[in-house]
């Protein structure tokens, strides 16, 4: 089990690591997913940019591409680029805080990993569903060793 984050170019903060990893590998678990290896990469538009061209022959830019890289379906490895670009407008236009949004396009990516789509409106409006339940789960977890 293991997941990793990695930041190519990206100026974001991702603070609270080991709680996030442990709730992400609570999640993948409650969702039938064993020994996950996941690879987080935060980078920039153009970087991603030129991931959706080269393996996706899109032309545009998106805030996450995730790949699943499972070479069975009792394992999960997956690598998920997210652009810290993108979450940091998305913020100011949702009107949320960075944090916020960062963790919501975090979970968004694991449960595109476990089986989650968000082509159709009925996929998406499942997929959202999910993700608020994530958000919620997580910032109202009181993390260790806070508790009086």
């Amino acid at each position: 089990m293991n997941i990793q984050f990695f930041f190519e170019g990206a100026r974001i903060t991702l603070t609270e690591r080991t709680r996030l990893k442990g709730f992400l590998l609570r999640l993948l678990k409650r969702k039938g997913k064993k020994n996950p290896t996941l690879r987080y990469i935060f980078c920039t538009d153009d970087y991603l940019l030129g991931i959706n061209q080269s393996f996706l022959n899109h032309d545009d830019y998106t805030d996450i591409i995730t790949f699943d890289l499972s070479e069975n379906p009792e394992d999960l490895e997956g690598e998920i680029y997210i652009s810290a670009d993108r979450i940091k407008e998305n913020a100011r236009n949702l009107g949320v805080t960075l944090k916020r949004e960062l963790h919501r396009v975090i979970f968004h990516g694991a449960l595109h990993l476990c089986g989650y789509k968000d082509k159709t409106p009925v996929d998406k409006e499942k997929m959202t569903r999910e993700e608020d339940k994530c958000l919620k789960a997580y910032f109202l977890t009181v993390p260790r060793g806070t508790r009086k």
